[in-house]
């Protein structure tokens, strides 16, 4: 079994972070799902083409060139197209969003979950604050026009803890981030402050570029730079302080961002579906069926989209002092 061994697991809990290498196969694992996302691409793509956003469909292109060349002349990063969750706020009927079954098939792989369990134990929850995230160079992506900074870039510092609700604050959320493809310096790849986990909760603020540690609570120690390769996986304390880099190369930097806790314990985010994806006391409760798992968010998209009057997702003010 694919556990972490004595010297990860103290490092995780001293520091508030660890990295096992090759613990996700990627030929097992990792390529259906960029099949799969090739697919997704396809139908963005031809969307964009029929409405004459973009002058080609460019099916001749390898997907990361593809995907960049499409976000680059259409002006936009579609990112909510390969999205495994749904926005916040001003969801519709016909909102994208992509669950398909090789995406599913990662979040229940026997060896992730291996690792998993040697840290939040053997009732495990897969928590829906979950992401796909597939970061063009920077270089290429479309800025955003309020603010001068590319729609999809460098992720601020931040703890996982501070983007979901009080009420999980008591909860042992589990952060597991890994790249489908080789995540070195130049494409971006994560930061961390080893320690922060201890400081606690720091104050966050909302900026354009997303959630941020107030500058005046910054962690003092300085930071470790994580290159990784596909199939390598980083796992976060939710109070870990961390961030990433700009993408200054020629590729895309393409990343799963997902959270495990052990069941029954608040979710931070209760507007959206989470379920049980190990129980060794109840085998029966773990969900299996991966269009079970796409109809929850289908579900979830439906209500949404009929009260606007959404469920809260943040504690932060905008008016808070601290962020002045």
């Amino acid at each position: 079994m694919p556990a972490l061994n004595p010297a990860q697991l103290e490092q995780f809990h001293m520091q508030g972070y660890v990295v096992v290498e090759d613990l996700i196969d990627t030929e097992r694992v990792i390529a259906p799902v960029i099949a799969e996302y090739e697919g997704v691409l396809d139908r963005l793509a031809d969307e964009l083409h029929a409405d004459g956003t973009i002058a080609s469909a460019y099916e001749d292109l390898p997907f990361q060139e593809r995907l960049t060349r499409v976000y680059h002349e259409s002006g936009k990063v579609h990112a909510q197209y390969f999205d495994f969750s749904l926005p916040q706020g001003n969801v519709q009927p016909d909102t994208p969003f992509w669950a398909g079954p090789a995406v599913f098939n990662t979040l229940i792989d026997e060896d992730l979950l291996d690792a998993v369990e040697s840290i939040v134990g053997p009732e495990i929850y897969s928590n829906p604050v979950q992401h796909v995230r597939l970061k063009p160079p920077e270089h290429l992506t479309p800025k955003n026009p309020d603010t001068g900074l590319p729609q999809l870039g460098v992720t601020p510092w931040h703890q996982d803890n501070g983007v979901v609700l009080p009420e999980a604050d008591e909860s042992e959320i589990l952060t597991v981030w890994f790249s489908l493809t080789d995540a070195l310096v130049e494409h971006g790849c994560l930061h961390v402050f080893p320690g922060s986990h201890r400081s606690g909760l720091l104050h966050h603020c909302r900026r354009p570029g997303g959630l941020s540690v107030a500058e005046p609570q910054m962690p003092s120690q300085e930071p470790v730079v994580l290159p990784m390769k596909a199939g390598d996986v980083l796992f976060l304390t939710q109070l870990t302080c961390h961030g990433s880099l700009s993408n200054v190369s020629d590729t895309v930097r393409w990343s799963f961002d997902l959270r495990y806790q052990p069941t029954g314990n608040p979710t931070g985010r209760p507007a959206f579906p989470g379920f049980v994806a190990r129980s060794r006391s109840r085998p029966e409760t773990e969900l299996r069926d991966p269009a079970q798992w796409e109809q929850l968010w289908r579900n979830t998209r439906d209500r949404m989209s009929r009260d606007q009057e959404n469920d809260p997702f943040n504690r932060w003010s905008v008016d808070d002092e601290v962020c002045a």
